[in-house]
C-alpha cells in the first residue's frame, strides 16, 4: 500500500465538529476499502489567499493515509459530491513525518533572529561612493544634455 497526505478545506460556516464528523466520515471509506489512517490533525479556521466560492475563510484538515489507491480515489470521488469541501489535495509520500507538521507548530515571533542578517535593520550606512550630485556623475548617456525648458525659462 502506498502512503498519502491528504488535506481538505471545508466550507467556513460549519461547526468544527461537522468537520470532525467529515474527518472520520473519510477515514470509514478509506478503512472500508483496506487502508488505514494514521495521524489527523485539525489546523482550525483560517483565511484563505482568494475567495472561493464565495467564501473567505476555510477549516483545514489533514489526514496521513496508508491505503490503496482505489481507496484513495473513492474518497475523492465523495469528496467531490460534498458540497461542504470546497479543496482538497492528495499527496503521494515516501514516509509520514513524525510529530506536528509545520502548520502545528507553535511559532513565536519572538524566537525568530533579529539583526542578525548581514544588510537588514538600523545600522550607519555612510556617504556612498556611487551616489552624489548630479554634476558629478558626468554626461548622461547617449549624448544627451539636460537642457531648461523654454517655456520654463
Amino acid at each position: 500500500m502506498a502512503l498519502y497526505e491528504h488535506v481538505f478545506l471545508a466550507r467556513q460556516d460549519v461547526s468544527a465538529q461537522q468537520v470532525d464528523a467529515l474527518v472520520e466520515q473519510y477515514k470509514g471509506v478509506i478503512e472500508a476499502n483496506g487502508g488505514k489512517v494514521g495521524r489527523i490533525e485539525n489546523w482550525g479556521l483560517k483565511s484563505l489567499t482568494y475567495r472561493i466560492n464565495k467564501n473567505r475563510k476555510a477549516h483545514y484538515a489533514l489526514m496521513d493515509i496508508d491505503a490503496p489507491a482505489a481507496a484513495v480515489h473513492e474518497m475523492e470521488r465523495q469528496m467531490r459530491i460534498n458540497e461542504d469541501i470546497l479543496r482538497y489535495m492528495t499527496i503521494a509520500v515516501e514516509k509520514h513525518e513524525e510529530g506536528p507538521s509545520a502548520m502545528m507548530q507553535k511559532r513565536d515571533r519572538d524566537d525568530r533572529p533579529r539583526g542578525d542578517r548581514p544588510g537588514f535593520g538600523d545600522r550607519d550606512r555612510g556617504p556612498r561612493p556611487d551616489r552624489g550630485p548630479r554634476e558629478d556623475r558626468g554626461p548622461r548617456e547617449g549624448g544627451f544634455e539636460r537642457r531648461p525648458r523654454e517655456d520654463r525659462a
